[in-house]
């Protein structure tokens, strides 16, 4: 039980580490947050200054992802990147800064944001 709330802990402190670096570096920039299980990917962006998501995308969404189909693959995350981007180009977002959270930018999270920059997104 111990090693578990030991992991729990240095997971929490990673993604405020990785979180803070990236509001401070750039401040006033809209903020691109990844989540991950091992079913689906979920990805946001987020403005930090009114506390409001204003577009969001994942696996779970029905037109993303079909029902049978695995949503917890780099080929999911590619689409769900492709869907932030567009539709965060539909509300005139156009930069913004990458949030992974506590995970490293590798496989399905590095293949989200490859996607997103692809369609249209830089950060």
């Amino acid at each position: 039980m111990q090693l578990r709330k030991r992991i729990a802990k240095q997971k929490r402190r990673r993604t405020f580490r990785v979180r803070n670096r990236v509001r401070k570096s750039l401040a006033g920039r809209l903020r691109l947050s990844v989540y991950r299980s091992n079913k689906n990917i979920f990805a946001q962006i987020i403005d930090d200054d009114a506390g409001h998501t204003l577009v969001a995308a994942s696996t779970a969404e029905e037109s993303i992802c079909p029902k049978g189909a695995s949503g917890g693959n780099s080929d999911a995350a590619v689409k769900v990147g492709m869907a932030i981007a567009e539709r965060a180009e539909k509300k005139g977002i156009v930069q913004v800064s990458f949030d992974r959270g506590q995970y490293r930018f590798h496989g399905r999270v590095r293949a989200l944001a490859n996607a997103a920059r692809e369609r249209g997104l830089s950060f």
